[in-house]
């Protein structure tokens, strides 16, 4: 029996020649890239890949290695593939519909819209990023803001898309993938909840609380402690103060900020109501302009991949392969087609450079389909 050292010399050397063997793979893969250049072919060829695969698989002597030897030639195919479209964007072969690189985000005569009413964290998210003399007007819905947009009513829309608490908020999302608008910046806003109600509030008087969806949940150790209160949810924060200074009705409070009490003239009851001290929403910044700055570190995008065993992970090793970090992933169930999804993701990099397009020709040469949501 040899020793281990010796098994360990004999598998060096075997590397040794693989390596070779795959620098030589290589560079044939660059001859291949560079007939692809002025032919137009396209880089991914299933039909190639499935006989390839079939015809090594019959080379094969031993059947429990006819899966390992699948799976590594299919790695070496992927590899061979993604330096291909690193060749052909380098030589200007590129995907890449255009867009307008500017030094920073236009603030002079626009108008913005947020949804919600004044107060909202949407209106704080809006006065943080814009200033409060903005021109500015609020609509019902977040559909409602983004088609504000889309038809030129609004130069920019102020929307939420993830808090720290209660996770992404799917139903813009959906909107992202609907609407032809891009993400050209994004606000961070701390939420800070507290209960408010009209002056002289007795709280052991109280049976309705008012407030968003996410504002009951954020708050649902406090609410624990009042489970004889009916709660009611409300387009935003905002609206649910609102409410109450409309309604007169001194057994029904709200959950929102301390500007929206103060703006309708409520008194708080309590503070620090939140489960999550450090509670922030994330707000995006949305226009209809493919317009993204400069200097952009995040690249938004979103994209749909056929129904097969690791199509996703394939797509997403584009991401690992250019060596860039992923930073957020959210799938979406598409309407009217069961079981499957688009998958939004975020990536660190700016869409010049050539490892973020290297990434993105490559899912964009494999996926149904994908989308560039936004550079900022």
């Amino acid at each position: 029996m040899l020793d281990l050292e010796e098994i360990r010399e004999n598998i060096d050397n075997i590397d040794k020649q693989l390596v070779q063997l795959f620098e030589e793979r290589m560079r044939l893969t660059g001859q291949v890239a560079e007939f692809k250049l002025h032919t137009g072919k396209k880089v991914l060829d299933v039909e190639r890949e499935r006989q390839k695969l079939e015809a090594i698989n019959k080379l094969v002597t031993k059947k429990e290695n006819e899966h390992p030897i699948d799976d590594l030639f299919s790695h070496i195919m992927a590899n061979s593939r993604k330096w291909q479209y690193m060749l052909l964007e380098k030589n200007g072969q590129s995907l890449r519909e255009p867009f307008e690189i500017v030094d920073k985000i236009n603030t002079d005569n626009i108008k913005v819209v947020y949804q919600g009413v004044p107060g909202a964290y949407a209106y704080a998210a809006m006065i943080d990023y814009f200033g409060e003399d903005i021109d500015n007007f609020n609509v019902s819905t977040w559909k409602d803001a983004m088609e504000a947009v889309k038809e030129g009513k609004a130069d920019y829309a102020v929307l939420p898309i993830e808090n720290s608490t209660t996770g992404s908020i799917t139903a813009v999302y959906d909107l992202l993938q609907e609407y032809n608008n891009y993400i050209v910046a994004e606000v961070y806003v701390k939420v800070e909840h507290v209960l408010m109600g009209l002056v002289g509030t007795d709280l052991s008087k109280v049976t309705t609380v008012y407030s968003h969806a996410q504002g009951l949940t954020q708050c649902e150790s406090f609410l624990e402690s009042h489970k004889d209160w009916q709660q009611i949810s409300q387009p935003n924060t905002a609206v649910a103060a609102k409410k109450i200074f409309e309604d007169k009705d001194n057994s029904h409070v709200a959950i929102a900020s301390k500007e929206a009490a103060k703006l309708y003239g409520l008194e708080i009851l309590k503070t620090d109501i939140a489960d999550e001290a450090n509670n922030t929403t994330r707000f995006v910044i949305v226009s209809k302009t493919r317009t993204f700055i400069k200097d952009a570190k995040k690249t938004s995008i979103v994209f749909e991949c056929v129904n097969e065993p690791g199509s996703l992970y394939n797509l997403l090793s584009h991401i690992i392969y250019n060596g860039l970090n992923m930073t957020k992933i959210e799938s979406r169930p598409i309407e009217g087609r069961q079981w499957e999804f688009r998958f939004f993701v975020d990536i660190e990099g700016n869409i010049n450079d050539q490892v973020v397009m290297n990434a993105l020709r490559g899912i964009e040469e494999e996926s149904k389909s994908i989308r560039l949501l936004g550079n900022y």
